[in-house]
């Protein structure tokens, strides 16, 4: 059994999230959280907030053991970029693209 959260059009770039996701990657959930608090990186309270979501959902819709859960998947795929243009001189413009992320967190019981 598992149950999973996702987080989508998170405005942050996927390869920010993704230095964090691989630190949770097939923890139990309370060393993930331990993790999660003292990791210094924005995608933290991003990765924090989907786990939790997991977490409540595994308690509320399969009847889950919380103690038991682990994080079995974690992944970050990119979702929509918005597109701007910034002036530079002579009439040249330079793209700025703005990079959003959809965060995708499984977790399943420990047998």
């Amino acid at each position: 059994m598992e149950a999973k959260a996702i987080a989508r059009h998170i405005r942050i770039a996927p390869r920010k999230i993704r230095i964090v996701a691989d630190l949770v990657r097939g923890k139990n959930i309370g060393e993930a959280f331990a993790i999660l608090k003292f990791t210094p990186k924005v995608g933290a309270d991003v990765v924090t907030k989907v786990l939790t979501s997991a977490i409540a959902n595994a308690e509320h819709n399969f009847d889950m053991n919380v103690e038991n859960l682990y994080v079995s998947e974690i992944f970050v795929d990119q979702g929509p970029t918005m597109k701007r243009i910034h002036p530079r001189s002579r009439g040249q413009a330079f793209k700025i693209l703005k990079r959003s992320s959809h965060v995708t967190v499984v977790v399943k019981e420990r047998a």
